[in-house]
């Protein structure tokens, strides 16, 4: 068994696709299609059902995809230290944010590293905050970077940033001249927010609880999985939401949105590592250059 016939494996089993699973990794169909029955042969083991044009994995192909992840894993992690001898002249930084984070805070971070480091790679997935903390967790991002609060033993967290939490409304919503004057008036809304487990809901769903309101009595209209996405709809009239300013901003500028006057907390942006594994020297260097400007 190869480190390559590995890559080809979960390729595979990720795209549920020969060709796609080839395509990905730039082989053609038939080395990729080799490469899958000579480990089925080799363990008398099938590790994919052909069902028409479809291939699914069997039992064994869901027991094997967990532990042939684990050893690409580790044998990236190795692959790091390796670099990590040549010093911050080659190498690869992968982080995984949230989307607030991703889009409007961590561009101006990546940029000002790629030009103190132009031979570090810097790959970057965007996710909620539960995707965040569990990317980093399972050594599938160097750092993660999340705006929501995270309890995850195997993570050393640390505050890089703030950031300003605002109330708006579409222009036309009764708050936009008579802001709520009771917190109970805010459950009425109708609110437009963003899905389970992303860190701008769990702001004001814990606010509200500091408030003694259940944010089970909101009533939630919509429901968006991007910032972008719930903004929009608030503009449309179709609600009121909370957002980050910096998601809210330019919106609030043009005369698109109305910001109402209602105190909400501050909330952290988070970095995220693993407490165990191996922190690269490219790792290392991204946190040192966010301390450097108390992550503006």
């Amino acid at each position: 068994m190869t480190l390559e016939q590995l890559r080809i494996f979960v390729a595979v089993a990720a795209r549920q696709h020969v060709t796609k699973g080839a395509a990905d990794l730039n082989l053609t169909q038939s080395a990729t299609s080799a490469a899958i029955a000579a480990l089925e042969a080799r363990y008398a083991t099938r590790l994919f059902d052909r069902i028409g044009r479809r291939i699914e994995l069997t039992e064994a192909g869901r027991l094997f995809l967990v532990e042939a992840k684990a050893v690409l894993a580790q044998a990236a992690a190795a692959e790091k230290v390796l670099v990590d001898l040549a010093g911050l002249a080659h190498g690869s930084l992968a982080l995984v944010a949230s989307q607030t984070i991703a889009g409007y805070w961590l561009p101006r971070q990546v940029q000002r590293f790629r030009a103190r480091h132009p031979g570090i790679s810097v790959a970057i997935a965007v996710g909620n905050t539960d995707f965040v903390a569990g990317q980093v967790r399972l050594g599938e991002a160097d750092l993660g970077f999340a705006e929501g609060e995270v309890d995850e033993p195997a993570l050393a967290v640390l505050p890089v940033a703030r950031d300003e939490m605002v109330l708006v409304t579409p222009v036309t919503h009764s708050w936009a001249w008579r802001p709520p004057a009771a917190p109970e008036q805010l459950l009425a809304g109708p609110w437009v927010l963003r899905e389970p487990g992303s860190g701008t809901r769990a702001v004001l769903e814990a606010h509200l609880a500091s408030l003694g309101l259940s944010a089970e009595r909101l009533n939630v209209a919509l429901e968006y999985p991007s910032n972008e996405a719930v903004r929009a709809a608030v503009e449309a009239g179709s609600g009121v939401t909370v957002l980050s300013r910096r998601v809210a901003a330019s919106a609030i500028r043009a005369g698109t949105l109305a910001e109402i006057a209602f105190p909400l907390p501050t909330r952290r942006f988070l970095a995220l590592r693993h407490k165990e594994r191996y922190r690269t020297r490219a790792a290392q260097a991204f946190l040192d250059l966010v301390a450097e400007t108390d992550g503006d």
